[in-house]
């Protein structure tokens, strides 16, 4: 009996050894946006499809306002993920310890009214209630830029900071006549608005050169269809949006990162549908920031 015991009390340590983690995971906080926008829909399939497949990483996502607080998070190490409009990033000057990993998709500047409203064109909100996105959003920053460029900024008759959940609830209670939302086609928020009141989309292809000329030539035009919310077809102002990520992070785990991005990428388009309009040609183009090297491996040993 005594050896028995003994046998089974050596034993012991060797089991727990044996079960105890080998290391603690790598945290990975994807930086995304409202919880009814896009970038939110896609960084929850990434987060879970990475806690699938990676045993070591933990993810999770972080709400945010959106582009402009999401550089300004994994900047400063509070995110090791992020999404963000190209116009977004500062032309010619550090990038702030942030690499890219793809370009994901384009985001189009929605400029939504009600179908009855006065506002029928982009010079029609001198004088109305506009909402132009939250602090610290792409949208704020586009939005912004489209009306100095049209000289209507000074001509509002109030300027509203609101994301696109308020901004919904502002333009439906009648307290605006208008917002801004740059997103991703269909954006929910605003698919379900214009699913329960007559709404309409401003056309802003003439402006996209403008644009360009003043600013940056990431602005290019693209089509809100009649398909994305059953409204009349749109031209509108469009922005590239990348995936970034911290330039310190390992280049393995970055690698791994962006391969399942692109192999997984029609479990992303479940989440949202413009996910589906990621590929490895595109992906790679992501001026001004440089492809972080687990990311530039994949793409080297993955040509199309």
């Amino acid at each position: 009996m005594a050896v028995a015991v003994a046998v089974v009390s050596t034993a012991l340590p060797i089991i727990t050894a044996c079960t105890s983690p080998v290391a603690n995971p790598t945290r990975l906080r994807i930086a995304t946006g409202s919880a009814t926008a896009v970038y939110y829909a896609v960084g929850q399939s990434l987060a879970s499809i990475l806690n699938r497949e990676l045993p070591d990483v933990t993810a999770s996502v972080v709400v945010t306002a959106a582009s402009a607080e999401n550089v300004s998070l994994v900047s400063s190490g509070r995110a090791e993920l992020g999404f963000t409009q190209a116009d977004i990033l500062p032309v010619g000057a550090p990038a702030g310890g942030m690499s890219a990993i793809a370009r994901v998709y384009d985001d189009l500047l929605h400029l939504v009214t009600r179908k009855q409203g006065p506002v029928r064109q982009l010079q029609d909100l001198r004088g109305r209630r506009v909402a132009i996105g939250a602090p610290g959003s792409g949208t704020a920053v586009t939005a912004n830029r489209l009306l100095e460029v049209a000289e209507v900024d000074d001509g509002l008759a109030e300027t509203l900071w609101l994301g696109i959940d308020d901004s919904v609830a502002a333009l439906r209670a009648g307290k605006i006549d208008a917002f801004f939302f740059s997103g991703g086609l269909p954006v929910k928020a605003v698919a379900d608005f214009a699913a329960e009141t007559p709404a309409q989309f401003v056309d802003l292809g003439q402006w996209v050169e403008p644009l360009r000329k003043s600013y940056r030539e990431v602005y290019v035009g693209r089509d809100i269809p009649t398909s994305a919310y059953g409204t009349e077809p749109v031209t509108t102002v469009a922005v590239p949006n990348y995936l970034v990520v911290a330039t310190a992070l390992p280049e393995q785990l970055v690698y791994d990162v962006t391969r399942l991005l692109m192999q997984r990428r029609d479990e992303l388009s479940g989440a949202h549908p413009a996910a589906a309009r990621l590929n490895a040609q595109s992906a790679i183009t992501t001026t001004p920031l440089a492809l972080h090297p687990g990311a530039a491996r994949y793409y080297q040993t993955h040509k199309p």
